[in-house]
């Protein structure tokens, strides 16, 4: 299975448009079926950050959408926050897309952005915000793990 991995930053271009990196390019190309979008794009519910999902993985996320009653709040609100703000996106033959503007302003984009791999997703971010992000990732990965190592789980 192709997987995201690594930062990469990269700008819009004069025309709003932005190069997805190869190596994720390759990877999503890699996961896309016939008649699929590239990417799903969507804003993340936890970060200020755009989400971006292979097609298929995003179809996994009904799962729990129709778990639900249909005709619940839980389900309409569940819905909505996953699907009234995707966006399917394909790239051009080089490579870019245009990330929409409800997108952009929920990242804060501007000129620059830093494409952020998670494995199965990747995430798009304003590249100071995304850097904040990775090193508190980082720092709570250390306490889990060392939590983990420690005798009975207690760290000392």
């Amino acid at each position: 299975m192709s997987v995201f991995l690594g930062t990469h930053q990269n700008r819009f271009d004069a025309k709003g448009r932005v190069s997805i990196p190869a190596s994720f390019r390759a990877a999503l190309r890699a996961q896309a079926q016939p008649d699929e979008s590239l990417v799903i794009l969507r804003p993340s519910h936890l970060h200020p950050c755009i989400e971006a999902w292979p097609s298929a993985a995003f179809a996994t996320l009904a799962g729990p959408v129709e778990s639900l009653d249909i005709f619940s709040d839980d389900h309409d609100d569940l819905a909505a926050s996953l699907y009234a703000d995707a966006y399917p996106i394909d790239a051009d033959k080089e490579g870019r897309i245009i990330l929409p503007d409800v997108l952009k302003r929920h990242a804060n984009l501007t000129d620059e952005i830093s494409f952020m791999g998670l494995g199965r997703v990747f995430q798009i971010w304003e590249p100071e915000a995304g850097a904040k992000r990775r090193e508190e990732a980082r720092a709570r990965a250390r306490r889990m793990t060392s939590r983990a190592a420690a005798p009975n789980g207690v760290a000392s």
